[in-house]
């Protein structure tokens, strides 16, 4: 998907590739800073059919604010969630899950966590082709 379309996802800046996180995403995404005063705020957009590992918060939870287009979260254990603009997702501590994009469209949301000392994030696994072909949008 073009950088140009990538950037009317969402009112907030796209940022740069997602170099730094890349081993931990299928597909490309961008992260933007916006605040690390007390509160991480990071935009992250989501090219079409990107997604990131499994992955659990230590220390501190996550929470998302969709922004633009539709995307999925999902917890260990449970279906995964379509995920519209203007929802929120608040992802306590030690819950494995991912997030990501629908196959078809680019997604965006805003990720803010408390910067707490200590904090860290453990990469798991991958979302397989397969688990993740297996969504559908109702």
């Amino acid at each position: 998907m073009e950088k140009e379309a990538l950037e009317k996802v969402s009112d907030f800046a796209l940022g740069e590739e997602n170099l730094a996180f890349a081993p931990y995403f299928i597909g490309k995404s961008y992260l933007s800073l916006l605040n690390d005063k007390e509160v991480g705020i990071y935009n992250v957009t989501f090219e079409p059919g990107c997604r990131n590992n499994w992955h659990i918060h230590h220390g501190a939870g996550q929470i998302l604010i969709c922004i633009g287009g539709r995307g999925w979260y999902q917890e260990a254990g449970k279906d995964a969630r379509l995920l519209n603009s203007g929802e929120v997702v608040y992802i306590a501590p030690e819950i494995k899950h991912w997030h990501g994009a629908v196959s078809d469209e680019a997604f965006a949301h805003l990720s803010l966590s408390v910067l707490v000392e200590g904090a860290s994030n453990e990469w798991l696994e991958p979302v397989t082709d397969e688990a993740y072909n297996k969504l559908k949008i109702q």
